[in-house]
């Protein structure tokens, strides 16, 4: 038997979360009960009343009810059940945690299980669960079901998305996950289609040596996740071939990382290998999506959803200054190795984005501002090249202090 948090608005959803509660109490397992109401009371009677998340979030219940600003409330309301659902499961008192709602609950529900780590089993299901929802899964695994139709009373609808998404967590207690093999250290490993092959190379030369990798997908919440799990210190080096979502960053793409890429390795002192895989270009989406004084650049169409822009010499020397200065920045091991011979797939000689000018500008302004203490390494191929990948993988194990 389980224990699964149910976290809520019970005022105004008390139907649907009765229901839920039903469902999975019907499984046999126990619930804990997190109101969040602002509005009023329910039927229900929580374990953690609402009172008590709207002091752990710095107000009085009574204040929010009595102002009845929406949005304030609902902030501190999101504060509050952030340090209620840690706190109970920094304390084990649960084994997942469910909710339900619209924009203002899945709000509130997302940022209380923000902090819960991957793998804890966190499902929600929203009516916001469609388009981008970036800023409600963020870096971590939490399950989004669909609502469907609006959280507003008990249908043909509701209740089998309901009853589903209840057997959903129920499955997950009742048969945990075990790691069956002893752990070993984590490589995190960046990575897009354009320098697959140079990941496939160094893969088995990193768990030969008794590494585990980590691949993360560079195309703006990859590099984000990344950074998350180092912060987390559940990585021990850092394999960054592929720095394009800087370029995203600096073009403003949508496939920015956001502005702490590429620093937090270097903040916790974990060794570090840097490249500039695919930082010949930043990603967008379809063509018609891209800002109009863009679309006379080198564009190349990756696929039907997917529009690649070559960064100019100007660029590529900014971004050249801004790895120099992030590797600089690193309290721990850290090198860079530069492939001259192209830094993608479609920037090879002969390819689309070929541009000897705007990569030697890279290179030129990672020399002049690296500090002689990191060590560079410059090799004449290009990044997919197997002697190139074999040269990083080299170098991540010597920085893991490995022979």
């Amino acid at each position: 038997m389980a224990t699964i948090a149910v976290l809520g608005s019970f005022d105004t959803k008390g139907v649907e979360f009765a229901y839920l509660i039903e469902q999975i109490r019907a499984r046999q397992h126990d619930v804990l009960l997190i109101d969040i109401s602002i509005l009023g009371d329910s039927g229900l009677q929580p374990h953690i009343r609402a009172e008590e998340v709207a002091e752990a979030g710095g107000q009085p219940l009574t204040y929010l009810r009595e102002h009845q600003q929406r949005g304030p409330a609902m902030h501190v309301m999101a504060q509050g059940a952030t340090k209620v659902v840690s706190n109970l499961y920094t304390s084990g008192r649960i084994d997942a945690i469910i909710g339900m709602g619209g924009s203002g609950g899945t709000a509130v529900f997302a940022a209380a299980v923000r902090d819960l780590p991957v793998g804890f089993p966190k499902l929600l299901i929203s009516t916001m669960a469609s388009g981008d929802t970036r800023s409600i899964v963020g870096t971590k695994d939490l399950i989004l079901v669909p609502a469907v139709v609006d959280v507003a009373g008990l249908n043909h609808i509701s209740r089998r998305i309901i009853a589903n998404t209840a057997n959903a967590v129920c499955g997950i207690v009742e048969d945990r996950w075990e790691e069956t093999h002893a752990e070993r250290p984590i490589i995190a490993v960046s990575m897009l289609g354009n320098t697959t092959t140079a990941v496939e190379v160094a893969r088995p030369i990193l768990e030969a040596a008794g590494y585990e990798m980590l691949v993360f997908h560079a195309v703006g919440s990859g590099g984000r996740t990344m950074e998350s799990l180092v912060a987390d210190g559940l990585v021990a080096g850092v394999l960054d071939l592929t720095t394009t979502e800087l370029a995203s960053e600096l073009t403003g793409a949508p496939c920015s990382a956001g502005p702490e890429r590429l620093t937090t390795a270097g903040k916790l002192g974990i060794p570090q290998v840097i490249s500039v895989g695919c930082i010949d270009f930043s990603i967008f989406g379809r063509r018609e999506t891209i800002p109009e004084h863009y679309r006379t650049r080198n564009l190349y169409a990756w696929n039907p959803e997917t529009t690649l822009m070559r960064t100019t010499p100007e660029e590529s020397a900014q971004l050249g200054k801004l790895i120099a200065e992030r590797a600089n920045a690193a309290q721990g091991p850290v090198a860079v190795i530069l492939p001259l011979a192209g830094c993608s797939q479609v920037g090879m000689a002969g390819q689309a984005f070929w541009m000897p000018q705007a990569d030697e500008a890279l290179f030129t302004a990672i020399r002049a501002n690296l500090r002689p203490e990191v060590k560079l390494i410059e090799m004449d191929t290009h990044i997919n090249d197997p002697r190139f990948a074999e040269e990083a993988a080299r170098t991540m194990l010597i920085l893991m202090g490995q022979k």
